[in-house]
């Protein structure tokens, strides 16, 4: 694969899982979505679904990795890297690119984002929070306990993925993509109270920035004391994991 084939097919499947990722967020978060509410099976089943239209797609391109921490894994595996930097540069740009869209999705809500006078939710004029529908906000802010969380459910997530590769039958049957889609529902619905589950530091980092500077009313900071957390956990999971997988495979 030509590294631009590499970087337009990581830009598009990364976009893909933003927009349907950071969007089951918004529509269960933001007042006047006919979702507001539905819950975190919700949230995990579009995570989920993401996973699976943005890899799909992007699978022809560029293998549809779209997670700099299965990026890490595999090079560590492989001991493959000149490639690396082109897989890491196309989930970012996709990622903001992603968040950009469900942004423009909800648009209306948005604009709308304030607590409805009258409710126990709050008072009139009192925003909504939004940062959680772009990152990742911990229950507990434990930096320790939230750095090993995203560490664990990495591996969890990255050491699986590489031994599917070993599963013969995956791989001709095409379902490699849906098993991982499965995967990343699992670990949302298990592993994903404490923290939120970046496992992802381009899905945490990139919506953030573009949080950073989406003109979004009253939507309070983007908590860059906490940004580092969702990044150097995931790439420490991965690296681990592609470790474990090359010492024990």
């Amino acid at each position: 694969m030509s590294n631009g084939h590499i970087f337009v097919g990581e830009v598009i499947g990364t976009a893909i899982l933003i927009l349907f990722g950071a969007g089951v967020c918004a529509a269960v978060t933001l007042r006047y979505s006919k979702a507001r509410a539905a819950g975190w099976v919700v949230i995990a089943f579009g995570w989920g679904f993401g996973v699976l239209a943005g890899a799909y797609t992007a699978a022809p391109l560029s293998g549809g990795q779209l997670n700099p921490a299965v990026t890490i894994g595999i090079a560590v595996d492989t001991g493959k890297w000149d490639k690396v930097w082109v897989y890491l540069l196309g989930e970012l740009v996709g990622a903001m690119l992603g968040a950009v869209l469900a942004y423009l999705v909800y648009l209306a809500q948005f604009q709308a984002n304030v607590r409805k006078e009258g409710t126990t939710e709050g008072t009139a004029d009192e925003p909504l929070p939004t940062l959680g529908i772009f990152s990742t906000i911990p229950e507990i802010r434990n930096p320790v306990a939230n750095l090993i969380t995203e560490i664990i459910a990495t591996m969890a997530l990255v050491l699986p993925v590489l031994a599917f590769g070993l599963t013969k039958g995956l791989g001709e049957s095409g379902t490699t993509v849906l098993i991982v889609s499965l995967l990343v529902v699992g670990i949302g619905l298990s592993l994903g109270g404490p923290t939120g589950y970046a496992i992802n530091p381009a899905r945490d980092l990139g919506p953030r920035i573009v949080h950073t500077f989406l003109p979004i009313p009253n939507k309070g900071g983007s908590d860059w004391g906490y940004a580092w957390i969702p990044v150097v956990g995931p790439l420490i999971g991965g690296a681990l994991a592609g470790l474990v997988y090359n010492a024990a495979f």
